[in-house]
């Protein structure tokens, strides 16, 4: 069986059997959000806007075969 954990909090590579975990890229969807929250207060229309970001798969154990 394979385990998958998501947001790649930091114990999961401290567990005895690193867990297999998405990780989202967390610090750039802040600045891009603090970016639009200044944009959104400099403008007189509110434009609406649809961003992508992608995530990243960290293998570790939890999902090897061994």
């Amino acid at each position: 069986m394979a385990v998958v954990g998501y947001d790649d909090v930091e114990f999961a590579a401290m567990l005895a059997r690193r867990l297999t975990s998405v990780r989202q890229p967390k610090y750039q969807a802040r600045q891009v959000a603090a970016d639009l929250l200044s944009a959104e207060s400099d403008e007189l229309e509110h434009r609406h806007q649809q961003l992508l970001f992608h995530p990243e798969l960290v293998v570790r154990e939890s999902s090897r075969r061994h």
